[in-house]
């Protein structure tokens, strides 16, 4: 049963924060609900995810607030078997689950009381945005698609990022190992060289992402899915506007173009300068200013 537990409310000058707590599958996930404090009920309303393996306390619950701030509900949340979400295996990036776990978070808003049920639209960032234009794509529930710095890998670039096809391979079958789901790997450092990201910025900064909340952890088991995805598919699928936010300098402008040559939806795109890297759309004031400020007026127009 969904609830929202107002004990635990957080005010600011023009943001509330509610916890809360929703189904998906078998998994009860846990979210913070971020509402507009002057803002009249019933609000348009967004679902922000962010990058691979992170929880809703880093990029997605840093737009979540910068939407809210400008007059849109918006909801981050833990996917299955991540962060204060329940689920197993846990610390798994399958996209199919959650796919899932977005589509469930759809209808938990639409059915909350503060929310317009015809304005729910979704905000992905980096990895998850490939998961939400599948989710907008197909539910009814989500009206509009925004990407933010946007990785939209298919098998073919996942070969090439990942070292070449024997390589990609190789990580497939280690992920199909009887053991695999129970093998758990760093997820970042700054000096283990066996983390899944190594050396990576805002993952192993402890003033960005490297915060207590974060699991940091990624299961051998999240190779497979991880790997055979295509985030590209769903540009087949996808009638509803959508809105790209990026640079020359994000980490996989190939993806980026590559969706947008293929989708026949309504498609607006802001790039900023070659300045602005990955990694600062998660947390670089600037950038995330240009960002939600184009978000919000893509989800209310």
């Amino acid at each position: 049963m969904a609830r929202i537990t107002l004990q635990n409310t957080k005010t600011n000058a023009t943001v509330e924060t509610h916890s809360v707590s929703f189904e998906s599958g078998t998994a009860t996930l846990k979210g913070m609900l971020y509402l507009p404090k002057a803002a009249k009920s019933p609000l348009p309303a967004a679902i922000v995810t962010g990058a691979w393996t992170t929880v809703k306390e880093q990029m997605a619950g840093t737009y979540a607030r910068e939407l809210a701030a400008r007059g849109i509900a918006a909801l981050a949340f833990d996917f299955t078997g991540w962060g204060e979400s329940t689920g197993a295996p846990r610390y798994v990036e399958d996209p199919a689950v959650k796919t899932a776990d977005i589509r469930a978070a759809a209808q938990f808003l639409a059915n909350l009381p503060e929310i317009d049920a015809t304005q729910v639209s979704g905000l992905g960032v980096c990895a998850s945005s490939g998961y939400m234009a599948a989710a907008v794509a197909d539910d009814a529930a989500l009206q509009k698609v925004a990407l933010v710095a946007p990785w939209l890998h298919d098998p073919a670039l996942a070969e090439v990022i990942y070292g070449g096809a024997e390589t990609a391979a190789k990580l497939i079958a280690a992920s199909e190992a009887e053991d695999a789901a129970e093998t758990v790997l760093l997820g970042a450092s700054a000096t283990d060289a066996t983390a899944v990201m190594f050396q990576a910025p805002y993952y192993t900064e402890e003033d960005r992402g490297l915060i207590a909340a974060y699991d940091n952890k990624f299961s051998l088991a999240s190779w497979k899915p991880w790997l055979t995805y295509d985030a590209q598919v769903s540009a087949d699928r996808l009638s509803k506007p959508m809105l790209m936010v990026g640079s020359p300098s994000i980490a996989l402008p190939a993806g980026a173009e590559a969706y947008e040559n293929r989708t026949k939806a309504p498609l607006e795109k802001l790039w900023l300068g070659e300045d602005v890297t990955q990694f600062d759309f998660y947390d670089r004031k600037d950038a995330v200013t240009a960002a939600a400020d184009a978000v919000a007026d893509f989800f209310k127009s």
